[in-house]
Formats: structure tokens, C-alpha cells, sequence
């Protein structure tokens, strides 16, 4: 089969190609080497026998030129970041994906592609789901709280509480039936994953969304602020320098493995009763910020006090981790854990001659654009 991915020289684009020519498919990589990801140009890992293109996925005859002979494609080109230029997410995230379907359905019989996958996120499902201890007793049920506000964050109060008796929330497992989005990429992507699903099934084009957790391991971008706690505690880890937790540490993540999201995506490409579903992709285990941090230093060998002084991200949610009851059904599950993310990832950043700045790049550039917040109590 001759494979289109979108985004291909990326993290997960990169990846996902590799397994994909092992099993036998040819495939072409289409990416704009946006210099946030790749200032050095097409990066050396890709793998030799897949196709290259250099394009931009809003443009319709780069589409019409990826496309020829293609029968499916992996529409993993994203724009991730938290930067308020709000354009940008929906051009890159929900339009090109629209153009895609525009340009598939305009020559039926120049371009017959049999699936699309679509490159969601667990940010569809904004905070997520929540329980007050005390009122679901009461037999009162789930809670779908809405994103933290500057006038609670700027207050160091970080928890979500209960709008009936005032206890703190507890975070729940979302499934895909949780739609909550709260900020700009997310808004994105739940438009995104509507026009895969909704088009693909109006005219027969067989359509998948993959609401992806924090993806980890070799290959991530060492520029891109998006990348988090991977890439920040990391580079710490290694240059010396404390990293900033933000918040208090205690908020709740799902991390998995990148190998965990190929077997995913390879998956749905071929099973039949994958066809116009959204499945989340997820770890499978909840972990603290604090305790990922705790876990990276014990990995990799090295002690770093972190800093904690109250600050936070504006747009970040408090607790999210995802139900994969729906991706475990068709015969998949996650079988790598956080450490061996940790490891891969930091043999991948060892084996890099990196400039020593990169650390601050990101963050500077978000303090800049008031995304890194002071909130008025310092842990």
C-alpha cells in the first residue's frame, strides 16, 4: 500500500513511517520543516526508502501533488503551541484537513484513498471529567468543569471545587464521549476531528481521529515549547539548571510511549471497525508532574532540586487522563512505561550537540507573550 503521512518528518510522523515500511508499505512524507521543530532543516532520521516532500498542507496543489497514487493517509501535521496567534491552530489544525477532503472529493477518480487518520488530542476533552467526593454520594454525578480563569489561577488556587458544596473535585478517567475544549489547539482539533468524521462518512471515505496523550520519547523536538515536561526536565537534567514546576506539582498527566502510538495508528489503518471512530491513545497510568520529575532524575542519574514559586501556564488544565477502553477493544494496549520513555528520550538528547540556550528559548518566548504567569502565592 503507498502511504501518505502529513507531518512525516516529525516526532510521530517519523515513527509511524519507519513501522509502516517495515510491514512493507511505501510511504511519502510530506512536512513544511517549520524551523520551530526543524531549524536544522530535513533531520537525518528519516528513513531512507520513504519519499520526501517539502510542502505546506493549506495549499491545495501540494495536496494534489502528495496524493498521486496514494490509497491512505496519516494527517499528523499539526500546529502545537501556547501562543495566542489563534489564526494559526484553526489554518493548520482544521482547514488543511478540510482541503484534504475538498481535494479527495473534487477527483474521485484521480485520488482513491481507502482511510484517513486523523491526528487528534486528549486537549479535545479540555479539564475532563470530574466527582465531588461528598455530592456523588448524594447520588449527584459527573462534573465537566470549565478552564481555569486568571482570577482563580493569579490566586495560586489550583484545584477545580464543587460548585454545590465547595470541596476539591476529583478527577475522573475521560472517555470520548468527553468534549470539552478549552483553548485554541483544542478548539482545533475538535473541529478537525468533525471534519475527518462527519465528511469521511458523508462521502465513504473511511475516517479515523486518534486523540493522542503527552507522546514521549526519542525524536521530539528539542525548540518546541509544546514538547513539556519531557523536554524541560530533561535538558535541566542535563545542562545543570533547576527546572520550573509549575503549579504545585500535583496536577495530573498521561504520558505514552511513542512505540505504544505506532502500534495504535498501525492498528486502526487496517481494522475494519476502526472506520469513522475517534479512540483516545493513552498511558494507561496517571502521574504527577512532581512525580515524573522524581521518576526522570531516578532514571537518568542525576539530582536536581526544582524550582516551585507559584507560576503557571495560562491555558494548562489541572488534572486529564484518558479512558482507551475503545482502542483496547479492537486489540490494542499501552506495554511501555514512563521510565523507558525516559530512557529512550534521554540517550536521544545525549547522543545531540545542542546550543545551551534552547532551554530558555521556549520559555522566554512564551513569558514575552504572557503565557507563563506569577500567580500571588509561591509555594
Amino acid at each position: 500500500m503507498h502511504i501518505l503521512i502529513t507531518g512525516g518528518a516529525g516526532f510521530i510522523g517519523s515513527h509511524t513511517a519507519d513501522a509502516l515500511i517495515a510491514r512493507g508499505h511505501r510511504v511519502t512524507l510530506l512536512d513544511n520543516l517549520h524551523p520551530t521543530v526543524h531549524p536544522n532543516g530535513k533531520p537525518s532520521y528519516l528513513h531512507p526508502d520513504a519519499r520526501f516532500l517539502q510542502g505546506d498542507v493549506r495549499d491545495a496543489d501540494t495536496w494534489r501533488k502528495a496524493l498521486e497514487g496514494v490509497e491512505a493517509v496519516y494527517h499528523l501535521a499539526a500546529y502545537q503551541d501556547y501562543l495566542p496567534d489563534f489564526s494559526t491552530f484553526f489554518s493548520v489544525n482544521a482547514v488543511s484537513t478540510a482541503l484534504l477532503y475538498e481535494v479527495l472529493v473534487a477527483e474521485p477518480t484521480r485520488f482513491k484513498v481507502g482511510k484517513v487518520v486523523v491526528a487528534a488530542s486528549q486537549a479535545v476533552m479540555g479539564e475532563g471529567r470530574y466527582r465531588c467526593p461528598a455530592c456523588s454520594i448524594q447520588g449527584d454525578g459527573d462534573l465537566f468543569p470549565d478552564i481555569r480563569l486568571e482570577s482563580q489561577l493569579a490566586k495560586g488556587q489550583w484545584d477545580h471545587t464543587c460548585p454545590a458544596c465547595g470541596n476539591t473535585l476529583q478527577w475522573q478517567p475521560s472517555d470520548e464521549q468527553v468534549v470539552r475544549p478549552c483553548n485554541q489547539y483544542a478548539l482545533s482539533k475538535h473541529s478537525q476531528e468533525q471534519i475527518a468524521i462527519q465528511l469521511g462518512r458523508r462521502y465513504g471515505i473511511p475516517s479515523v481521529a486518534m486523540r493522542y496523550s503527552i507522546v514521549q520519547g526519542p525524536r521530539q523536538s528539542f525548540y518546541n515549547a509544546y514538547s513539556g515536561a519531557m523536554r524541560i526536565f530533561a535538558l535541566s537534567l542535563l545542562l545543570g539548571q533547576p527546572p520550573m514546576i509549575y503549579e504545585d506539582g500535583r496536577q495530573v498527566r498521561d504520558f505514552v510511549n511513542i512505540a505504544d502510538v505506532v502500534e495504535a495508528n498501525c492498528l486502526v489503518l487496517d481494522h475494519p471497525d476502526a472506520a469513522y471512530q475517534v479512540f483516545n491513545v493513552g498511558g494507561g497510568h496517571a502521574w504527577t508532574v512532581a512525580r515524573f520529575y522524581d521518576t526522570m532524575q531516578q532514571v537518568v542519574g542525576k539530582q536536581l532540586a526544582p524550582r516551585m514559586e507559584g507560576q503557571y501556564r495560562y491555558g494548562d488544565t489541572r488534572h486529564i487522563f484518558s479512558d482507551t477502553g475503545r482502542l483496547q477493544a479492537l486489540g490494542w494496549r499501552p506495554r511501555r512505561g514512563v521510565e523507558e520513555s525516559i530512557g529512550d528520550y534521554w540517550a536521544y538528547l545525549t547522543a545531540h550537540q545542542e546550543p545551551r540556550e534552547i532551554l530558555d528559548y521556549a520559555e522566554k518566548r512564551m513569558r514575552r507573550l504572557n503565557v507563563i504567569r506569577q500567580s500571588g502565592q509561591a509555594e
